[in-house]
């Protein structure tokens, strides 16, 4: 499916810190700690704006430094001394989510060609098996990757991507074992189960195969971690002869490359937050040269299916909702465009799946997704009905264009994701599977509203929340709000198996659909973003307020948490209202926000102006330093906080939440705990095998249990 003057401060002050830390753990942990590290900084002076700011905590960033690393450590000594009496409950919740899933399972077969493929899982292992059979599902199985052979002995794994060649007969497969998201790629012989010398390094996460199964299309990165250039592989070829076939020199976009449905045509993909532009090749001839559809148009997306020699196009182009064109593959050009869905100001077009006889629409009216079912003959419409007030559908792999079937996932947040094949023709819905939730889970035990609280511009902000039946609305319930609210993304009230551990102790949960996400289409997205940035913000403590209000909870039993730009939302509402919550957990959160975008060597940060604004500009740089989370740490009482970090994290540096720490560490009132986790072997996503991550999960809801002073 398409779909400022800054003065760096003074060797002393961080000595303060180090030492304040060390005496912290000497007195939690009675042991006699070494004393703190000296590490000698360079003070910068960097002006922009003829704003002076103090950043006391810069030498953080000095990964190398064996100085940074051992007050990494300390830190996480600290966390480990502050959560020791916690150990046994973190053991049962653990215990208590293992025991809910199926742990040796296997995945819906999907059907590519003459083959079967899916994934399952053993009982004791971290990671999927990948395998195949042919013909039938009574066919023998083959398996054609076993991530547990491959990550045995690494700390962290993970899959990048896992392509097939047309003929079946061989595997492109790319893998990171840092978290840094920088993939090798390897390609193995499905007939004989012998590896070939291929193997490509610093990719990211698009490879495709060109018709010929001979010829592989990749992305590679650039110093700041983008994808910036595209390369033509040939079997038994060096990767460092291979044939550069496209240079993104746009700092602001990225690049990758995909394949349309039908197979029939590779997409070079080139998109900033904003803008995109397609060039497309016959996946028949892959030594031919790549042609443009439509060269960029600032502020004007589009993505590109194909169907029966036709282009199908969904753009936002007068469209904020966007719309679908078609076009000639022989005559592309915009000027040729017709309108196929018409814009529609209450729905929005969020992707399209095309069939042979059919077109699968994926849209979103008033915060749900929908899927509407067109006819291409006789262009006929119809819905997909779901039961639910409040839904999660998720696209799944269709990869065979000639059938009468599209399937999906669906959840709530109390329906267990669930597999659906639904006929096009007949327009009948067969259950594939159901994800088990082992202990005798009763769906029917608990309950899902769906509420709205008022902003403070009178804008009505949606919450969808679920707690277990019998809970009284007497203001005295744990509660634990969580949000998101940028880049257009919706967080969806889908299931979590995890989560039962929280609302079995008493606890609603809750999503705040804040300005700034995608839940009620792309004007929501629009008013919470750039100059609109701070309306995600007092959205969400409009929620909290309500709640509150309205005695679903009281500020000493309400906990919150958000990660990456939800931990920039964590980070923003609690320098406004800090007395809103007993507790928060931010993960990996942005919050170093005018450091981090004034820097343009940082992973990510020009593709990001578009997002946030580009603080060079002096407006933006004062809106951002209005709301800039560490800029904004004042002497007040923060409520009980745990910060994440990962060592290897591209999308958000250790340095932000460590430095953040440091800084509430150093300005805070009060006595209330905090504690920064890093993940030494890890990047952005936490750990990589599922019961390690379980554990991540066993220590965040520990965290938030102590706080509220549940121990059981």
């Amino acid at each position: 499916m398409t779909t400022m003057k800054t003065v760096f401060g003074p060797p002393g002050l961080e000595l303060m810190l180090a030492g304040a830390l060390f005496m912290v753990l000497a007195a939690c942990t009675k042991k006699e700690l070494p004393p703190p590290p000296k590490a000698e900084i360079i003070p910068k002076d960097v002006s922009v704006h003829a704003d002076q700011r103090i950043d006391n905590y810069y030498w953080l960033r000095e990964r190398d430094n064996p100085k940074v690393i051992d007050y990494l450590n300390a830190e996480n000594t600290y966390t480990e001394a502050v959560m020791q009496d916690t150990k046994s409950l973190q053991t049962k919740l653990y215990d208590e989510m293992v025991s809910r899933i199926k742990e040796t399972d296997l995945d819906v077969p999907v059907r590519r060609g003459e083959y079967f493929y899916y994934s399952r899982t053993e009982e004791g292992k971290q990671y999927s098996i990948y395998c195949r059979k042919h013909g039938s599902l009574e066919a023998d199985e083959e398996i054609i990757l076993d991530q547990n052979q491959l990550a045995a002995g690494k700390k962290f794994f993970q899959l990048g991507v896992l392509k097939t060649s047309p003929n079946h007969k061989l595997l492109a497969y790319s893998a990171d074992t840092t978290g840094s998201e920088t993939y090798t790629i390897h390609v193995k012989n499905l007939e004989t189960g012998e590896w070939l010398s291929d193997e490509i390094p610093n990719t990211y996460y698009a490879v495709e195969w060109a018709n010929d199964n001979a010829t592989l299309f990749y992305n590679t990165l650039d110093e700041a971690r983008r994808p910036f250039k595209l390369f033509k592989h040939k079997l038994g070829a060096r990767a460092s002869d291979d044939e550069l076939v496209h240079f993104e020199e746009d700092d602001a976009y990225f690049l990758s490359v995909s394949k349309t449905k039908d197979r029939r045509y590779l997409l070079l993909e080139l998109g900033s937050n904003t803008t995109s532009e397609v060039w497309y090749l016959n996946a028949d001839t892959p030594d031919a040269k790549f042609k443009v559809i439509h060269p960029r148009q600032h502020k004007m997306e589009y993505a590109v299916e194909h169907h029966d020699a036709k282009f199908l196009i969904m753009t936002n182009d007068d469209a904020i909702n966007f719309k679908l064109m078609q076009v000639s593959v022989e005559h592309p050009t915009k000027k040729n465009w017709q309108e196929r869905i018409p814009h529609r100001q209450s729905v929005k077009l969020d992707g399209i799946d095309p069939f042979k006889n059919h077109l699968v629409v994926y849209e979103r009216e008033k915060g749900l997704e929908r899927i509407n079912i067109i006819d291409i003959q006789s262009g006929e419409e119809h819905l997909v009905d779901f039961d639910e007030a409040a839904y999660a559908i998720k696209s799944t792999s269709n990869p065979e264009f000639d059938s009468e079937l599209v399937r999906f996932k669906y959840s709530s947040l109390v329906t267990p994701e669930t597999v659906y094949d639904y006929n096009m023709v007949s327009r009948n819905k067969e259950l594939k599977k159901r994800k088990e939730v082992l202990g005798g889970y009763d769906l029917e035990a608990y309950q899902i509203e769906r509420l709205f609280a008022t902003s403070t511009d009178g804008t009505e902000i949606p919450i969808s929340l679920v707690y277990k039946k019998g809970l009284k609305k007497n203001g005295n319930n744990p509660f634990w709000l969580y949000g998101y609210g940028s880049y257009g993304a919706t967080i969806e009230p889908g299931f979590s198996s995890t989560r039962l551990s929280m609302l079995n102790r008493g606890f609603v949960f809750a999503i705040a659909h804040i300005r700034g996400g995608g839940s009620l289409g792309r004007p929501w997205y629009e008013d919470g973003k750039l100059f609109n940035k701070r309306n995600t913000f007092t959205d969400f403590i409009a929620c909290a307020e309500y709640i509150i209000s309205e005695k679903w909870t009281n500020s000493q039993k309400l906990v919150t948490s958000g990660g990456s730009a939800g931990g920039l939302l964590m980070g923003a509402v609690l320098n406004m209202r800090p007395d809103l919550f007993a507790a928060a957990v931010a993960k990996v959160p942005f919050v170093d926000v005018l450091n981090t975008m004034l820097d343009a060597s940082i992973p990510l940060t020009v593709i990001e102006y578009e997002e946030w604004g580009n603080p060079n500009e002096k407006d933006y740089y004062e809106y951002m330093k209005s709301y800039s989370p560490y800029d904004n740490v004042e002497a007040k009482a923060y409520p009980n906080m745990l910060i994440t970090a990962g060592l290897n994290d591209p999308r958000v540096q250790y340095w932000e939440p460590a430095k953040w720490t440091a800084k509430l560490r150093a300005t805070r009132t009060g006595q209330n705990t905090l504690i920064l986790k890093t993940n030494m072997g890890a990047g952005h996503r936490g750990s990589s095998g599922r019961y390690d991550y379980l554990k991540e999960i066993a220590f965040d809801y520990a965290f938030m249990l102590k706080m509220l002073h549940i121990r059981s």
